[in-house]
């Protein structure tokens, strides 16, 4: 049975959940903050930014859509495969957002069955927000909304190429980043969300990584196939329950970069 989604409407919550966000947020950039490790072998912060946003975010849902299920970086949740399902990432960036650097945004996707449907990318202190629908998407900054369009590239020595440490890569991963990385043109660090958003926007051609959570990719599927690129894993595959994940501006690039991904060559 095919299901009718009201995308507007959805999008427009979006928006809201997004504007609790911004308020629950701003207040502790760049200002005094509670900072914590959560653990592990590298250092992995969570601030009282993340926690106050994903609260207000879930309250938001609770009270408006009380059937969806949620799956927030920060309180948690199961991956789901039926009905709605809002994937938070309250602050995807934390470490640029404890150092300053406005390079952090708040991720709403929502998947259906499984499946994305739309996903919303905030920036609050450059005040740009990022929106995408699985056929088209767009961006509004400072009070003027435009389309997002992907831009073509004929391939990997014309792209643009980012990741957000190459650090993370490590063994056969690092070597097929490493082949990625030196037919590029050019390659960037550090960006986080911002990265596959810039690629949404034109201005970078692909993004490589690993390791990734649903919460850090579910947002991003639908801003950059709606711009006109896509995101796969390094198989080609479905990359919305995260791993590694190459999002691609043109398929000429894609395909190229695949190949060099390719982990048993």
């Amino acid at each position: 049975m095919t299901v009718h989604h009201d995308i507007p409407r959805l999008l427009a919550f979006a928006d809201t959940l997004a504007d609790a966000a911004r308020a629950a947020i701003l207040p502790f950039f760049r200002a005094p903050h509670v900072c914590e490790d959560k653990g592990g072998a590298r250092f992995d912060p969570v601030t009282e930014a993340d926690q106050a946003s994903e609260r207000a975010m879930r309250t938001l849902i609770a009270q408006t859509f009380p059937d969806h299920s949620i799956l927030g970086e920060e309180y948690g949740g199961t991956l789901a495969t039926e009905g709605y399902q809002w994937i938070l990432d309250p602050i995807d960036g934390t470490r640029a957002f404890i150092s300053g650097l406005p390079t952090w945004g708040v991720l709403i996707g929502l998947y259906h069955d499984g499946r994305p449907l739309i996903g919303v990318m905030d920036q609050p202190y450059l005040d740009e927000r990022y929106r995408g629908w699985m056929s088209g998407a767009n961006v509004t900054a400072r009070g003027e909304t435009k389309p997002l369009q992907t831009r073509a590239c004929a391939g990997l020595s014309e792209a643009t190429l980012s990741t957000t440490d190459p650090y993370l890569f490590a063994g056969a991963e690092a070597e097929a980043f490493a082949r990625a990385r030196a037919q590029a043109k050019l390659t960037r660090y550090g960006y986080d969300c911002y990265a596959y958003c810039m690629l949404a926007a034109g201005h970078i051609d692909c993004v490589i990584e690993n390791g990734l959570k649903p919460f850090d990719i579910a947002a991003l599927i639908p801003i950059v196939t709606g711009a006109g690129g896509g995101i796969v894993n390094w198989d080609g595959g479905d990359a919305s329950g995260g791993g590694r994940v190459l999002a691609y501006a043109d398929v000429s690039v894609r395909d190229e970069t695949l190949k060099l991904l390719a982990l048993s060559r």
